[in-house]
């Protein structure tokens, strides 16, 4: 008894390793079907504009294209997006081709595909200058998508911002500002980077740091207040549209930005006169 115990012990001993062997070498087939079928994205009634589907667009996803025999699905590509490649795992029964509609800025590209029968799955993807497509195709004996499209949350975020920033660019730095009372007598010197300010002012209370436009779209340097033993502080500031808003005033202050090859600014007030309603620039 005790004999044939220990055999069995044994010979479970020697099945664990095997077992375990065949579950690792399945497990990564398993994660990768688990995940693709995570990123399916199946058509909704929801998301159906009269016979188009469209699908909000989200990197990695796989979407969903239902077509029939004789019927021609149309997958319709962004406004103003350039086609570079489509490719798709079964060319032999299916047809796959691309033509476009429009012109100009609404000139928009369109892939048209076609299954030989029902039954057929294969997938698809298109590759654009904006981005990548991957679709999942199946065909059926009669249930055929008319055309599919997409949203993009992504750049109507982009548009959001690039509007609110055009907004606060065209609003006031500040509110109850009199020219009259304005000092422009400062002088900028130094380095000149892209983002060297064109001017810088004050009212007697604030000191305005003016950029080009493209400020906005480059790194910002900070902003050191020189004192009068020579040594720089980073001061506070407050960004309003392509101007630097300091709640003080400075005889000197520098903007810096870079490692070994930093480039230095240099904002300088003339005390000795003032030189009020006159827009002086950048020297």
């Amino acid at each position: 008894m005790i004999r044939a115990t220990i055999l069995s012990a044994s010979l479970a001993a020697l099945a664990t390793p095997a077992a375990a062997q065949t579950e690792a070498s399945a497990a990564p087939t398993t994660r990768v079907l688990a995940a693709n079928r995570a990123a399916v994205r199946e058509p909704s009634s929801t998301g159906y504009v009269n016979a188009v589907q469209v699908y909000p667009y989200s990197e990695g996803a796989l979407y969903r294209l239902y077509a029939a025999p004789e019927r021609v699905t149309d997958i319709a590509l962004q406004p103003g997006e350039a086609l570079i490649s489509v490719a798709a795992g079964d060319t032999v029964r299916w047809t796959v081709g691309d033509t476009t509609s429009g012109s100009g800025e609404a000139r928009r590209t369109h892939i048209l595909v076609k299954p030989f029968s029902a039954g057929l799955r294969t997938n698809l993807i298109i590759t654009t200058d904006r981005r990548a497509y991957h679709l999942q195709l199946e065909s059926t004996p009669v249930a055929a998508m008319v055309a599919i499209s997409w949203t993009y949350p992504q750049d109507e975020l982009i548009a959001v911002k690039r509007q609110r920033e055009a907004i606060e660019a065209r609003a006031p730095i500040a509110t109850g500002l009199a020219i009259e009372n304005l000092n422009f007598n400062y002088a900028v010197s130094g380095d000149r980077p892209a983002w060297r300010p064109l001017r810088a002012f004050d009212d007697g209370r604030q000191t305005y740091i003016e950029f080009a436009a493209s400020i906005a779209v480059g790194e910002a340097p900070p902003l050191f207040v020189v004192g009068e033993d020579g040594g720089a502080q980073l001061v506070n500031y407050r960004v309003a549209g392509r101007y630097y808003v300091v709640d003080r005033l400075f005889t000197a202050a520098e903007l810096r930005l870079g490692g070994k090859r930093q480039k230095i600014v240099r904002i300088e007030r003339a005390p000795e006169r003032r030189a009020r309603g006159r827009a002086g620039r950048a020297s």
